[in-house]
């Protein structure tokens, strides 16, 4: 077994409290709320000729950052199995569906009539949540440091939310929600199980993350309908998987 990354063993100087190692989580919370509201001000007094060019900006943007992050994979056969299987057993589940019933319910519970309200939300929580910054700073938030990184992804999410709000509406907003539960998820995990993290680990996740993001992407600029919530179980695949084969 590797053994911790530097990056993340460096940024470890004392262990703090749970409490204390959301703190990069919930500064991210409050600027996509702060960003959401703002580009929210614009929503309504955009025209299309402006909103669909935005989407297709966004779209080409997603598509850039998701192929990055699955070049760096280094086990491509690994990658594949787990989108296999995390793909049959999400959609066994049906996560996707799951996710759009509950986000219907939250639709109706605020009254709001916006058309692209689940879009908004999946395409915002998906975007803030896939990303190599996710992964590493809720590591490194976990493993007891300072959330550096995700203090800088805040900022970026904080102006990625403005766009996306003023162009997909009010469901950005509350993409807060799954982001709280995933990224911090991901830092309270890291806690618990700061042992077995490695640098593979953490490549191929990102990686596998990268394929996700291409997927949506793709939902965005309407080339293909892809349910990419029911590949989201491909993360923790990846992660077994890399735990069991790569030393």
């Amino acid at each position: 077994m590797k053994p911790i990354p530097v990056v993340l063993r460096i940024m470890k100087p004392t262990k703090i409290g749970t409490i204390s190692k959301m703190i990069g989580t919930l500064v991210n919370v409050l600027t996509v709320l702060i960003g959401s509201t703002i580009g929210l001000l614009f929503h309504k007094s955009l025209p299309d000729k402006i909103i669909k060019p935005v989407f297709h900006a966004i779209g080409l943007f997603t598509l850039a950052l998701g192929a990055s992050m699955a070049l760096k994979g280094n086990e491509i056969l690994l990658m594949v199995f787990s989108l296999v299987i995390g793909t049959i057993i999400g959609s066994l589940l049906d996560l996707d569906e799951k996710f759009q019933n509950l986000s219907n319910v939250l639709q109706k519970r605020i009254k709001s009539k916006n058309e692209k309200f689940t879009e908004g939300l999946i395409t915002a929580f998906l975007l803030f949540c896939m990303g190599s910054m996710t992964i590493l700073g809720a590591f490194e938030e976990g493993l007891g440091g300072k959330p550096n990184l995700l203090l800088a992804k805040s900022v970026l999410d904080g102006f990625a939310s403005m766009a996306l709000s003023s162009a997909m509406g009010i469901g950005v907003l509350f993409s807060v929600i799954p982001l709280l539960i995933f990224q911090g998820g991901l830092t309270l995990l890291a806690t618990l199980l700061e042992q077995y993290f490695t640098d593979a680990m953490i490549t191929e996740l990102t990686a596998t993350g990268g394929i996700l993001l291409l997927g949506l992407g793709l939902n965005i600029l309407e080339l293909k309908k892809i349910k990419i919530l029911n590949m989201l179980p491909s993360l923790l695949i990846i992660v077994i998987l890399t735990l069991i084969f790569v030393k």
